[in-house]
């Protein structure tokens, strides 16, 4: 029976990974009314990465809600959650942060370590326990086809989901949790005594863009979703399966271009995007300039950031900011006629407690 098991799962992987590989599903949905403005596949079912995520911070949302747990609550970090693959902050085993660092780490570093604590802590100190629950939740957001088994989204051949479900989730998020969706926009958060920068470009890139969330495994390629809002429409859109992070974020551009000129809203030209995994950074030692290139493709992390922006985002008086200047040597991509310098600023962070509006 086990071997039979292994097979299967094995079969599962090995199926998903050939039959999708360089194909990408995409969906694009208004915000307000659900309705789909332009598709492509989205109903293959897929790895999501690191978009797994996006469920887990609904639960923490909810439990929120609910009263159960609070942002300034502690969450232990266990030596399961500690040894999670990157992207992590390399959490200790028996240190705490908060739930609100919790998901701040979440958004910005996409980091598994925080993500499985998270899970622990709302799934009674099980992630397995979690990862049903989130299954159960999908289940009444009316996500038919996804399967969840861990917090983070590092690879399990059993988790799997839609573009369509993802997108039914980040609608979710957007209406159910106005109060919680500003987290998504932080550019960058302090974190013992470093800045963690959102891996998310397109909240640099896109006009309107103010959220959600990237994605990235070997064999989930590059996945994103992204909300944008422009003249009082709001859109969520899901790409799934890009072969690198500069073709998502196109594609991801393009369809949301698409849903906003269905919804009547005129375009806007685009920025230059920066693409990380491309880069090439100066550092000067000893009078030397020295050329440090991009981590190879064998040693690609699981989670691929890129530079942030100096955004704003205020929460009862807490300022979360900051971005690091851009360095030269950049390669950058054009995806639009006008082209704007990129700039940051960094800010510090607002001391004290942050308190929380129930609505």
């Amino acid at each position: 029976m086990l071997a039979g098991v292994a097979l299967g799962s094995f079969i599962t992987e090995r199926a998903a990974h050939a039959q999708y590989a360089g194909q990408m599903s995409s969906i694009v949905m208004d915000a307000r009314t659900g309705a789909v403005l332009a598709q492509d596949d989205p109903d293959l079912r897929r790895y999501p990465a690191s978009l797994t995520k996006l469920m887990t911070l609904y639960m923490a949302f909810s439990a929120l809600r609910a009263g159960t747990i609070t942002l300034d609550q502690s969450v232990p970090v266990s030596i399961h959650a500690s040894i999670m693959e990157p992207s992590k902050l390399g959490l200790v085993p028996g240190s705490h942060l908060t739930v609100e660092q919790a998901i701040l780490a979440l958004v910005t570093k996409s980091a598994n370590d925080a993500a499985c604590a998270l899970g622990e802590l709302l799934g009674g100190g099980s992630e397995p326990q979690f990862a049903a629950m989130m299954t159960q939740q999908a289940r009444a957001l009316g996500m038919t086809n996804t399967t969840f088994r861990n917090a983070s989204g590092l690879p399990d051949p059993e988790q799997l989901t839609t573009a369509r479900d993802l997108a039914v989730l980040a609608r979710h998020i957007v209406t159910d949790f106005p109060e919680d969706y500003h987290y998504f926009s932080v550019a960058a958060f302090r974190f013992h005594g470093r800045m963690i920068p959102n891996h998310n470009p397109m909240l640099k890139v896109y006009a309107g863009a103010d959220g959600m969330k990237t994605g990235y495994t070997q064999e989930a390629g590059h996945n994103l979703v992204t909300s944008a809002i422009r003249n009082d429409v709001r859109l969520v859109g899901v790409v799934l399966g890009a072969s690198s992070n500069g073709q998502r974020t196109i594609a991801m551009a393009n369809q949301l271009d698409r849903g906003f000129d269905a919804e009547g809203v005129a375009p806007v030209p685009r920025p230059l995007v920066l693409a990380r995994n491309t880069v090439s950074a100066r550092r000067t030692r000893g009078g030397r300039v020295i050329m440090l290139a991009a981590a190879s493709a064998r040693h690609a992390p699981l989670e691929v950031a890129e530079a942030p922006t100096g955004r704003r985002s205020l929460r009862h008086g807490r300022r979360y900011v900051l971005a690091t200047p851009v360095t030269g040597g950049h390669h950058v991509r054009l995806i639009g006629a006008k082209v704007r310098p990129a700039t940051a600023t960094t800010h510090r962070t607002r001391s004290g407690r942050s308190s929380r509006n129930h609505t």
